[in-house]
């Protein structure tokens, strides 16, 4: 829970705000633009909600954040309607979990809804409202993890659902050695007709993204949009394997087409297929310059 005795001193005036907890994750300010801004390193409310539409952005985000670091002076109404809201439809049989995890420093997890079996991607804090709204949805068949860093509460998922975990065995610690299916291949790998994992060396040494019907592009760590660059990046500062190898990786992936980046850390984009492919050469370049 949020503390009304640490908000922040950079919040407006009003019933949401920001304490002094924030880690700066950019949850909030991604998912509420509207409401929240980044001043002096940590998030704060810039605009207090003025509609339901704004107030329920609002309350997802708060629900989302992964230190609990925004609160309401009043106790919210309206909570139930917000933890029912996720996972948040994000376009056709996409949707965003929410209730990020501090553990993944607030990546953001997916839910792919499909009749073969539900997939999930990376993982969310394991938190009973989304628990029970998976659960409605279908459960899940495959929990298929990016690269080590965004792993949080898989165990506890892997116990609830009886799912099978997916992970590169570049990057299997002592924390995920139980990994169901664990890769080894250098190759993308078609684990159905419609969803391939491509390794992407780099960030780490076995990351990999999750491509679904050549059209969303779930990229972990990999591939992101930048606000302030507005163009999809590479982070060179968090590179923690080879910024060489991930160069080598982009261009690998930009031989694929696809309409949506879905990351973990940094923010979305959508665009059609020659829009993205545009993007990926523009992201290239910017990586060789880096």
């Amino acid at each position: 829970m949020a503390h009304l005795d640490i908000r922040r001193r950079e919040n407006t005036n009003g019933d949401f705000y920001v304490d002094t907890t924030c880690i700066d994750c950019d949850t909030c300010r991604w998912m509420a633009s509207q409401i929240f801004s980044r001043i002096n390193q940590q998030s704060a409310v810039y605009h207090q909600p003025q509609n339901e539409v704004e107030r329920l952005a609002a309350l997802q985000a708060l629900l989302a954040c992964p230190t609990n670091s925004i609160g309401t002076v009043e106790k919210p109404y309206d909570i139930k309607v917000a933890q029912q809201s996720f996972p948040i439809l994000v376009d056709e049989n996409v949707y965003h979990c929410g209730y990020h995890s501090e553990k993944s420093y607030g990546a953001a997890s997916y839910l792919i809804q499909i009749e073969e079996g539900n997939i999930l991607v990376d993982s969310p804090q394991f938190l009973a409202p989304l628990v029970k709204r998976i659960e409605e949805m279908g459960g899940i068949r495959y929990m298929y993890l990016t690269h080590r860093d965004d792993v949080a509460d898989h165990q506890k998922f892997a116990e609830h659902f009886q799912c099978q975990r997916i992970l590169h065995t570049e990057e299997i610690t002592a924390d995920t050695r139980n990994v169901e299916i664990q890769l080894t291949a250098k190759e993308a790998f078609a684990l159905t007709p419609e969803l391939l994992i491509i390794p992407v060396p780099g960030h780490t040494k076995g990351h990999t993204v999750l491509l679904y019907k050549n059209k969303f592009l779930f990229t972990g760590d990999h591939l992101a949009w930048s606000e302030s660059l507005h163009q999809l990046v590479a982070f060179h500062d968090v590179c923690w394997y080879s910024w060489e190898e991930q160069t080598k990786s982009m261009r690998h992936l930009a031989s694929y087409s696809f309409e949506w980046v879905l990351p973990g850390h940094g923010r979305r984009f959508h665009a059609d297929a020659d829009t993205m492919r545009q993007q990926m050469n523009k992201c290239i370049t910017f990586m060789a310059g880096s």
